[in-house]
């Protein structure tokens, strides 16, 4: 008996030998099937592909993503859900084609490219319907979102693109390219662009204004600081409104305005191309590469002969930045300015974390951050920085090359280093793409980007 199971299981490796055998031969010989076998090839992605990299403060819902809380009791086990330390890739760029991003204080917002009603999204805290309404039920609105979520504005016509976004403390400015501008959120000092109203009541509001032109023309260009907003139309002029305490309307006074009205001073007669704003501190840049500057200057921002701290019209900082060339790109914070020339070179005065090192944290006039410190080195001599941003306390740049460098208040990991300490130099983050954009806010910072291949 034993003889024969071994005879059989034998013959059963045998004939199962036979079996593969006969199969790779027939392989082997029948071209046919070797024609008909799949080919797998790795997929390459679109160069309108975007990447959407997220992190800092998540307990707000302001990254639209879920973190894993580990093994309750461990002392990572709150860390690990609230703060995002290292770049996440966000899953909303996958899902959809995203083409700007903004911070407001605690939510994100992002434009997608589409001919649907649903043209943009938003995330995170939403007290003052800054990001829509959302409720489960009417009469029942969420103050906080977890998740992007589909803002509802009525637009006139499903062909209308969304070309800019802004966001503020608690209000949010959606540019389109044939209606103007949208605005929704708190309008306690008029920053949403509409007449103040002591009683509006901002949780659950369905409220959306829409500011088609100024001046007889179209809107090209938005910017939010804390409570209030400026647009740039397409001749150049700048128009502001909302909070204006410390002069940051630029409108000759310390009034706060629902009507957006034209910005004085200085830049009465330029071309500006972009407007600078995270808190009460504005720069402005005209088409020669000329700096001009209001509101707050408690730190020498805004450097006035008579050491104004508030500063309520433009003036031209033209001879403030003499000789540092032609400038390309602007940033201001809570408390300090940062620019970049076109030569690659990054420029920052005021008071902070300025990249200076540790003996250094306050500047009354622009200094320049070593260029070695952006990867300029012997081996890399055309590395320059092409672009600038700033949070309320920390600050950014993007190089030629892709690559982001972060330094100064590292609040809820917003720096994006792995770990919570601040940084006194700039040093380059981890991101697994070329960086086209950047945006920061107070605890969380957002950046959009290309893959590699």
């Amino acid at each position: 008996m034993n003889a024969l199971r071994v005879l059989l299981r034998g013959g059963r490796a045998c004939l199962l030998s036979n079996r593969c055998y006969a199969t790779s031969k027939k392989k082997i010989h029948d071209p046919n099937e070797e024609e008909s076998l799949p080919i797998f090839q790795y997929p390459v992605s679109k160069s309108s592909d975007t990447r959407l990299y997220v992190w800092g403060l998540a307990e707000t819902g302001a990254l639209g993503i879920h973190l894993p809380r580990g093994k309750r009791g461990k002392k990572a086990y709150k860390n690990n859900f609230t703060l995002a330390w290292h770049p996440m890739r966000s899953t909303f760029a996958e899902r959809f084609d995203v083409a700007h991003v903004a911070c407001g204080y605690g939510f994100t917002i992002a434009s997608v490219k589409t001919n649907e009603q649903h043209k943009v999204f938003g995330t995170g805290i939403n007290t003052d319907s800054q990001i829509g309404y959302h409720a489960p039920r009417m009469g029942h609105p969420l103050e906080m979102l977890l998740s992007p979520a589909p803002i509802y504005i009525p637009y006139k016509s499903l062909e209308t693109k969304v070309i800019g976004l802004a966001a503020g403390r608690a209000h949010t400015v959606i540019l389109t390219d044939t209606e103007g501008a949208y605005t929704l959120g708190n309008n306690a000092y008029g920053q949403c662009g509409r007449k103040i109203n002591p009683h509006e009541e901002y949780r659950g509001s369905m409220i959306s204004h829409n500011i088609r032109r100024l001046g007889k023309e179209e809107i090209k260009s938005v910017c939010c600081g804390q409570d209030h907003t400026m647009f740039v139309t397409e001749s150049g002029r700048v128009y502001a409104c909302g909070w204006g305490a410390d002069g940051q309307t630029g409108l000759g006074t310390f009034d706060n305005t629902g009507i957006p009205s034209q910005v004085k001073g200085d830049i009465t007669t330029e071309k500006i191309i972009k407007i600078a704003s995270t808190a009460d501190c504005v720069l402005a840049l005209n088409e020669k590469g000329e700096l001009f500057g209001w509101g707050n200057s408690e730190y020498g921002q805004v450097p006035m002969a008579s050491k104004q701290q508030q500063v309520n019209m433009s003036y031209s900082l033209l001879n403030f930045t003499r000789g540092l060339g032609r400038i390309i790109d602007i940033a201001a914070g809570g408390s300090f300015c940062l620019i970049v020339n076109e030569h690659g070179d990054v420029f920052v005065w005021g008071f902070g974390l300025l990249g200076l090192g540790p003996n250094v944290h306050h500047s009354p006039k622009p200094k320049q951050i070593p260029a070695p410190l952006f990867g300029r080195n012997e081996f890399n001599p055309d590395s320059m920085v092409v672009k600038v941003a700033c949070g309320i306390g920390h600050l950014a740049a993007i190089t030629n090359g892709g690559d982001l460098y972060m330094w100064g208040r590292n609040r809820c990991g917003c720096l994006g280093l792995g770990h919570t300490k601040d940084q006194q130099f700039p040093l380059k983050v981890a991101v697994g793409a070329h960086v086209l954009n950047v945006v920061c806010s107070v605890d969380h910072t957002i950046a959009l980007c290309k893959p590699f291949m």
